[in-house]
């Protein structure tokens, strides 16, 4: 599919100033039309976990199970990274789970829904609301899956097949840093310094599922984690 080039307006225009939590957030975000993915979709699937998870992971943008539910990692890579994280030993409880890109883009063939993989202008009207995101949570542990992620927080010349479970300075690592590094304490505008972090980029579970060997792919995956995991528990 050729990139799209379509002017986008961008998510920020509809992020309402006063949000103070993620509620506010998922509720402003069903009405965004910053990009034109929103007329295919069904709708906008938000993140979903505790505000105060101590590992945040970001991935793509949500599949075909997802656009219908309306819920991040529902599907078949949503149940492979929930095992995958139990396997390297990370509390689900302690794990908020979002995506890059809000809405489900894709192509049909026949009565299938085919994903097809965000294009620049995608990632990059959608990056507010990651901002807004960011902004009320406080994690330990960023964990990135797959390109798509780490262009949305890395930049476009991170390459997640070179440094795919180091752990990163958050946000010092990001590429517009200055985004994440001030965070509301307050509704009435205070503001502070976000509490250091750190990052760590892997495979999208997606990867695992395409892979010639999934075993391989899926160990993979969990040494990664386990990575986190350790930082987690340093």
């Amino acid at each position: 599919m050729a990139e799209q080039t379509e002017p986008a307006p961008g998510a920020q225009e509809f992020i309402p100033p006063q949000a103070d939590t993620i509620d506010e957030l998922r509720a402003a975000a069903a009405g965004c039309q910053g990009c034109q993915l929103y007329r295919n979709a069904s709708q906008t699937v938000f993140g979903r976990g505790d505000e105060s998870a101590r590992v945040v992971f970001v991935g793509e943008q949500p599949g075909d199970l997802e656009d219908q539910k309306g819920l991040p990692f529902v599907g078949p890579a949503g149940r492979l990274l929930r095992k995958a994280a139990d396997d390297a030993g990370i509390d689900p409880g302690h794990i908020y789970l979002t995506n890059a890109v809000k809405h489900f883009r894709f192509e049909l063939r026949g009565k299938r829904r085919i994903h097809q993989t965000p294009d620049r202008v995608h990632i990059t009207a959608c990056r507010p609301w990651l901002v807004a995101e960011f902004a009320r949570l406080h994690p330990q542990i960023v964990v990135v899956l797959g390109a798509t992620a780490a262009k949305a927080l890395l930049g476009p010349t991170f390459r997640v097949t070179k440094q795919r479970g180091e752990l990163l300075p958050w946000p010092a690592s990001a590429q517009h840093p200055e985004d994440f590094t001030r965070v509301p304490v307050d509704n009435a505008g205070k503001v502070a310094d976000a509490p250091e972090a750190r990052l760590l980029a892997t495979i999208h579970p997606s990867a695992v599922l395409r892979a010639d060997n999934q075993d391989v792919a899926y160990d993979g995956l969990v040494a990664d984690l386990k990575v986190a995991a350790r930082a987690l528990a340093a």
